[in-house]
């Protein structure tokens, strides 16, 4: 039952995040929400460090930490060459929301329950998160050096649902 439960919560807010993003995004709110998602996957890692004991998890977890903060620090550099402002907008606001759920939902489970919970909310949030920035916001960028962060990360962030999918099967969390 708990199964089912996190696989519909993640459909939801997979489609809540794909119909958010259809909506038009400027540059700035794209980088925004690409960000917002990376600071978003970073909680969720340290949360993974300090709740798993498996081996794995905490790998993947360090992984996530290292990879999304290079890109948020890139996406940083970026902000200040450019002299620009990012824009909060719906669609940021509803992954913060979102995440706090899921943070609460997380916290509350230990050792195996977690470590799959944790595995599962990565390759679902990797799945929507690489949809996102590869059909909406790097067709809709207009600034190439975002654009080309952006289609850089995809390549990392996709080797991150790669590495999720084999922790899922290996856990074997859906079982």
């Amino acid at each position: 039952m708990k199964k089912i439960t996190l696989i519909a919560a993640v459909a939801i807010a997979s489609v809540g995040f794909a119909v958010q993003a259809e909506q038009q995004m400027n540059d700035l709110e794209i980088a925004h929400t690409a960000y917002t998602a990376g600071g978003l996957d970073i909680r969720y890692a340290h949360l993974a460090l300090a709740v798993s004991e498996n081996a794995e998890i905490r790998a993947f977890a360090e992984t996530m930490i290292r990879d999304h903060s290079a890109v948020n620090d890139a996406a940083g550099a970026l902000i200040s060459e450019l002299n620009v402002t990012p824009q909060d907008n719906d669609l940021s606001r509803a992954l913060v929301a979102g995440a706090a759920a899921k943070r609460a939902e997380l916290m509350a489970l230990s050792g195996a329950e977690f470590d799959c919970a944790y595995a599962t909310n990565e390759l679902g949030y990797h799945q929507v998160v690489n949809k996102t920035v590869a059909e909406s916001f790097i067709p809709a960028v207009t600034v190439a050096p975002l654009k080309a962060l952006l289609e850089d990360a995809l390549v990392t962030f996709q080797a991150h649902e790669k590495h999720a999918e084999h922790m899922v099967a290996a856990l074997q969390c859906d079982g």
